[in-house]
């Protein structure tokens, strides 16, 4: 017998770790996270450590035979993705600014991220 049900809703956060290029790793996840936010999933992203360099702005990476697409972040709005968050000591550890990154991000201690996460349905890391 069929039913109307809703879906279930998940909260998704993906920990972004690793630097923008030199492996697939940063590009893939970013094409993750939009599939399941078109999955109609609440998706939050996380950039600590090297991650935080996928975020900067001005990037040219074509000596690495590898495409910029640090520009593809400004599309999270677009996909219902508003929760992006930077770990403060990764920001200061790098000397970089939140005015050096390429969309408005929140900054969050560790320790804040920290009991974020323990609010997620599902924490990936890459």
């Amino acid at each position: 017998m069929p039913t109307d049900s809703v879906p279930t809703i998940k909260r998704f956060m993906y920990v972004n770790r690793r630097a923008p290029h030199g492996t697939i790793y940063a590009q893939e996840t970013l094409e993750l996270v939009m599939i399941t936010a078109a999955f109609d999933q609440h998706v939050s992203q996380v950039f600590m450590d090297d991650g935080v360099y996928q975020l900067k702005s001005g990037q040219d990476p074509s000596g690495l035979a590898m495409k910029n697409f640090s520009k593809t972040f400004r599309a999270l709005p677009d996909f219902d993705i508003e929760d992006v968050y930077v770990e403060a000591e990764s920001l200061n550890a790098r000397g970089l600014q939140v005015e050096d990154l390429v969309i408005p991000v929140t900054v969050l201690s560790s320790a804040e991220l920290g009991k974020l996460m323990s609010q997620q349905d599902v924490v990936i890391n890459s």
